[in-house]
């Protein structure tokens, strides 16, 4: 990842930054990996963000189509 810092501006090249990171999920897979998980247990926390994707693509699709 690649940030340009531009009149020596070195705040905003930081929230660029970050704002990138945050994107990419970066803070995201830090905080999980920060401790062990066990497969079970990420095997449920997966299929649980699975469906909550899903609900939340339905939902707009619904609100699209005005149901």
């Amino acid at each position: 990842m690649e940030v340009v810092v531009r009149d020596n501006n070195v705040d905003q090249a930081l929230r660029v930054l970050k704002k990138k990171m945050q994107r990419e999920g970066v803070y995201r897979e830090m905080k999980l990996r920060r401790h062990f998980e066990k497969p079970s247990i990420k095997k449920a926390r997966e299929k649980a963000e699975a469906v909550r994707r899903f609900r939340k693509l339905m939902r707009k699709r619904m609100d699209r189509e005005g149901y």
